[in-house]
């Protein structure tokens, strides 16, 4: 019986430091990812999208590089054609996604952008449903019918209420690149299953990083400005690092341990608390403020993408492998 107590207790205080270092990795998750879009629009004044996107994505892959080498010397299975090949195809979303949210910025405030993008768990929702039939009951719940509409009329408040960025109501070509990158992150997010599962979250990461960086230089090359870092300034690069190796690599770690120490549902419903921490900020450097109806048009989006992520098939879920 004293056995039995102890090992109980032993059992109690791993679960007690499990979610101690999942809501650790969580909320650190959810800081970073509260200023991605900040980052942007910060750089937009210096790099155009192409560059900026192909630099950022340039420094990530070297910053997960050293991650990838390691576990490929420690005996895990080297990278080949094959792993190449499956982690291509997710590429070509997120290619279109990065350059679209840049883009996006030209017309609405970071904050304001932060909030728009919660609606891809709908759209995530929505195309797990197109690539996977087995999992259509979904669409006949009332939670995911309710959440879908809701959301969706929230985005687009949240977008079109937008004063001062616009003498008016933002431009329809802004709400469609919006809408664009928006969809092509829910895209990504489902195409990037299989390689995260069969190869890992690191090497896949480190390959998606890799072939991101190698189709957005010819992009660069032609649309864009390949000597940009030569005269944007050490300090303007500086912060092009520092937000490529926190946005992209660093919290795709931590988001992964999140996933795997407290579950894939409670990390992504404390996501929403993201668009939170982006409007604080940008209110704070930016100056961005919401009208009453993009807060109105908010709550609504935030609440319906709350209800479809309830009842999402069990393909969005991320894989929960260890890293």
């Amino acid at each position: 019986m004293k056995r039995l107590d102890s090992t109980q207790e032993f059992v109690g205080q791993r679960g007690g430091a499990n979610l101690s270092e999942g809501y650790a990795a969580v909320f650190a998750t959810i800081l970073i990812w509260s200023t991605p879009s900040l980052f942007q629009y910060y750089l937009n004044r210096y790099y155009d999208p192409w560059a900026q996107n192909f630099y950022r994505y340039c420094v990530a892959c070297l910053a997960i590089a050293p991650l990838v080498i390691y576990r490929i010397r420690n005996g895990e299975q080297r990278l080949n054609w094959r792993a190449l090949m499956i982690c291509f195809f997710p590429c070509l979303p997120n290619v279109v996604h990065q350059i679209t949210q840049v883009m996006a910025l030209f017309y609405m405030g970071p904050g304001v952008y932060a909030i728009f993008t919660r609606a891809s768990v709908i759209f995530t929702a929505l195309l797990a449903l197109a690539f996977f039939p087995e999992e259509r009951h979904v669409i006949r719940q009332w939670q995911f019918q309710l959440g879908t509409l809701l959301g969706l009329i929230g985005a687009f408040g949240v977008v079109w209420f937008q004063p001062g960025w616009q003498s008016a109501h933002i431009a329809l070509p802004g709400l469609f690149i919006a809408f664009t990158a928006t969809f092509c992150w829910a895209l990504y997010g489902i195409l990037v299953k299989r390689p995260s599962a069969q190869l890992g979250s690191i090497r896949s990461f480190g390959l998606i990083s890799l072939i991101t960086s190698a189709l957005l230089f010819p992009l660069t090359c032609v649309f864009g400005k390949i000597d940009t870092p030569l005269h944007a300034g050490w300090h303007v690069n500086l912060i092009l690092v520092i937000s490529a190796i926190s946005c992209i690599t660093l919290a795709h770690v931590l988001y992964y341990v999140a996933i795997h120490k407290i579950g894939v549902a409670l990390a992504q419903t404390l996501q929403l608390l993201c668009p939170a921490g982006a409007l604080a900020l940008s209110a704070w450097i930016f100056g961005e403020r919401l009208t009453h109806a993009q807060i109105w048009s908010a709550a609504v989006l935030l609440f319906g993408a709350f209800l479809a992520m309830r009842v999402k098939p069990a393909v969005v879920v991320e894989s929960v492998e260890n890293i």
